[in-house]
């Protein structure tokens, strides 16, 4: 077999594996959603389809939704009407490419994994003015530039948060960022200074607007646009967008599990070689051996539960707080979440570069230690070496614990 053809095999399984990943992500957290839901309002959710739980009442309906007449409107423009939920759907599953469940477990490893996925991610709202626009609908094309002014803005102190965690790590590679959070709770980036802390939080909800999730749902208000950009969408286009929305809620919180939580890094730093280097191999997640594997799947399952919480919290709040109108989202994003994200990125500059004598804020003064080993990645191998920094395959040395 020739390397072209072993390589395009190879990306296909890959996209096979992430697109299967998705797709039953998508179908849980809808059963999540409807339990919790259920919960809340003191009623019990889905209990009979799979058993006392309704483990399988989502995938009965996928099926339905399958089974469904699939209508295209006579006024619609038919090309861009059917392309729209296919692009949504794209942009959200390419994100996934630069995700990292573990260390080495990544299916693109990009060196730029931060700026790949916010840019990727942004072009989900394309698929959404499509969806707005070829309709022929009046409640889809409001609903359409509702989300597109809502995406754009909030992108703005999104951006701002995320810039925090690469600065202090150095880096925009996420598995980097992920490997120098791997001392321990401490070590986390939301605990390095109170200004990441006030971040991590601006972040999460500029994040929950960015993915159109309640309070911020207001492209697809029913109580206003019918049921918005997607009013006149039915079966399985109707659930692309679906699936689009529920896989982007999973990518920014496993994005921020990695730039504020340690990734697939334990609170116990339980993956370190300090810790558990009487095994061989178990803390080096990306050593192609038994232990290894065992190490990259007990980390993927620490990444995947620490994404889970964040979409527990998103479902949570969805069924808590009351939809906000349009101009108090624009009003939040523009007179609160912008001028906090400046201040506390400007003050996460201070305590970095030790301006104003704020360096004492940082963990980092008080465990000088935390970060002041060095790990060379290459290949998917992760040692530890003598010295201060981590130095990834692409032979680029990151500095860091004393900056």
């Amino acid at each position: 077999m020739s390397p072209t053809v072993a390589a395009i095999l190879a990306a296909g399984i890959q996209c096979a594996l992430l697109l299967n990943v998705v797709a039953v992500g998508a179908l849980v957290f809808i059963w999540m959603e409807r339990k919790i839901a259920g919960r809340i309002q003191d009623r019990l959710g889905p209990t009979r389809v799979g058993g006392r739980f309704g483990w399988l009442q989502t995938l009965a309906d996928g099926i339905k939704l399958i089974a469904k007449e699939d209508l295209t409107p006579a006024d619609a423009d038919a090309l861009l009407f059917k392309l729209a939920p296919y692009i949504s759907f794209a942009a959200s599953f390419t994100a996934y490419m630069a995700l990292p469940f573990s260390d080495g477990w990544v299916a693109v490893h990009v060196n730029a994994g931060v700026f790949f996925i916010l840019a990727v991610l942004g072009l989900e709202v394309f698929g959404t003015i499509l969806a707005g626009y070829a309709s022929g609908s009046k409640w889809s094309l409001f609903g359409a530039i509702r989300e597109a002014a809502q995406v754009v803005s909030y992108e703005v102190p999104l951006g701002l948060c995320v810039v925090v965690p690469v600065m202090i790590c150095g880096t925009m590679d996420l598995v980097a960022i992920a490997n120098m959070q791997s001392a321990g709770i401490w070590s986390w980036l939301i605990f390095h200074d109170p200004f990441t802390f006030c971040i991590f939080w601006i972040y999460f909800t500029c994040a929950m607007a960015s993915v159109n999730r309640a309070p911020f749902d207001l492209a697809e208000a029913e109580s206003e646009l019918v049921a918005g950009f997607h009013t006149e969408y039915s079966g399985l286009r109707w659930s692309f967008f679906f699936m689009a929305e529920y896989g982007s809620m999973f990518l920014v919180s496993g994005l921020a599990v990695i730039l504020f939580f340690g990734g697939w890094n334990g609170p116990l730093a339980i993956m370190s070689d300090k810790i558990i280097g009487v095994i061989p191999g178990l803390g080096l997640a990306g050593q192609p051996n038994a232990w290894g594997f065992i190490a990259g799947c007990v980390g993927a399952a620490n990444f995947i539960m620490k994404a889970t919480i964040g979409v527990t919290v998103m479902i949570w709040v969805r069924w808590t707080l009351p939809r906000l109108r349009i101009d108090q989202v624009m009003t939040m994003c523009l007179k609160y979440c912008v001028p906090l994200a400046a201040a506390c990125f400007l003050g996460a500059v201070f305590v970095k570069a030790e301006i104003f004598g704020l360096g004492y804020l940082s963990v980092d003064a008080w465990l000088p230690g935390l970060r002041s080993d060095r790990l060379e990645v290459r290949e998917g191998w992760m040692t530890e070496v003598e010295g201060e920094g981590v130095t990834l395959s692409t032979e680029k040395t990151l500095v860091h614990g004393d900056g």
